[in-house]
């Protein structure tokens, strides 16, 4: 906005400032590991920056790695991709399910999203109890870790489709059924279409918060690590900016999978403007 004398007011320059500085706060650690991230051989964990190199880059793969990072991520990963799917899966048939009002649909709705109000500590202990004592089966980061993972990605996928679904019109079902279509065309035909976007949204959410997740990991993976469990551990052990390498690496992870998801909304908007 401008001031009848062609000038911005005072309040536009405070709200800038204190946007710039947020964002100064927000990303400035991030991007003061990945510069400290390509120390030498000679660097430390501050500035000034020495020698810069892949040193400690190497330093996490190589023979002279500090953890088993390798390791952690191949379990990571894996675990990530499949709470991702499982997590769309689950909320978008919900989803689909809570459209129509059902005897008890309040009570399962609420028992679903409890989980994000117990504390994830807690909540992993649980999860460890139930295996060893209840089930007799031994905590596996595929088994107990994944469904500690699905009580905190579930929750949001459930909220995030619950959203995309409540603004669907019903006349486009109706439209379909006029037109001959099964009750499964129209789904798999109209409605996905018409809510991928959401899903994409919930998939990101999925994966993100598995690969992110340490209080529900702690006791709930076994005795090998996932990625979050490993730094936290190399933290106590490893005084080098193989850490900060880590980092960038695991953040480098996360901003490829956003740049796909977001890629993917572009593709599919670009397709509808043309079918449009």
């Amino acid at each position: 906005m401008l001031t009848p004398a062609g000038r911005r007011p005072w309040t536009f320059y405070v709200l800038a400032g204190l946007f710039t500085l947020f964002v100064i706060f927000l990303y400035g650690p991030m991007i003061s590991i990945f510069i400290l991230s390509f120390q030498g051989p000679t660097g430390g964990l501050v500035f000034p920056l020495r020698d810069p190199g892949f040193t400690w880059f190497h330093a996490l793969f190589g023979q002279a790695r500090t953890g088993d990072v390798g390791g952690a991520f191949s379990r990571s990963l894996p675990l990530a991709l499949v709470v991702m799917v499982l997590t769309v899966l689950i909320s978008v048939s919900a989803g689909f399910a809570f459209r129509r009002r059902f005897r008890g649909a309040s009570a399962i709705f609420f028992t679903a999203i409890t989980s994000l109000i117990v504390p994830g500590l807690v909540l992993s202990i649980g999860i460890l109890v139930t295996f060893r004592e209840v089930f007799g089966l031994p905590v596996r980061w595929y088994s107990s870790g994944l469904a500690a993972h699905l009580t905190w990605t579930l929750p949001f996928g459930l909220l995030i489709m619950f959203a995309v679904l409540g603004r669907l019109n019903p006349s486009w079902e109706e439209a379909a059924h006029d037109l001959g279509a099964s009750r499964w065309q129209t789904v798999s035909q109209v409605l996905v279409p018409i809510v991928f976007p959401g899903m994409i949204a919930v998939a990101l959410f999925g994966f993100t918060l598995s690969y992110d997740e340490f209080p529900r990991s702690w006791l709930t993976v076994g005795s090998k690590n996932t990625l979050p469990i490993e730094i936290w551990t190399m933290t106590t052990n490893v005084t080098s900016p193989a850490l900060y390498a880590l980092g960038t690496v695991t953040t480098a992870v996360s901003f490829v999978v956003i740049a796909i998801a977001l890629g993917s909304i572009w593709v599919i908007q670009r397709r509808r403007s043309r079918r449009g």
